[in-house]
């Protein structure tokens, strides 16, 4: 019986071994032929860190949002709008930092008027 225990948790082991392997491939592999014409399958690994792209995207997202609603109220009204934000709480305050006109919204801005009005 022991003989028959040890091959049956040989066996389960080889099992949980190919579920991990198949749960890591499942997110992405990439296959490399051996020397010996072996097809073998790695998982792609994650990327570590953050994306320079993404923060350039998110940025350019941000200056293009401001200067929708810049070109969309006017510049009166898109200031007296940043103002009371001004005199809110510490989050309103760290909105207003952000939205407050600068030369990028300003000349996006120009350009988006004739597309929003």
């Amino acid at each position: 019986m022991t003989n028959a225990t040890n091959t049956h948790q040989g066996f389960d082991a080889r099992l949980k071994k190919i579920d991990r392997n198949r749960a890591r491939l499942a997110n992405g592999y990439s296959a490399k032929v051996t020397r010996d014409g072996l097809i073998v399958f790695r998982p792609k690994r994650r990327a570590q860190g953050f994306s320079v792209r993404g923060l350039v995207f998110l940025v350019l997202g941000a200056f293009l949002f401001k200067a929708m609603i810049l070109a969309h109220l006017g510049g009166t009204t898109y200031d007296l709008r940043v103002e009371a934000l001004r005199s809110g709480t510490v989050v309103e305050q760290a909105g207003a930092f952000v939205m407050q006109r600068d030369q990028v919204t300003n000349v996006i801005a120009q350009y988006l008027r004739p597309f929003v009005k």
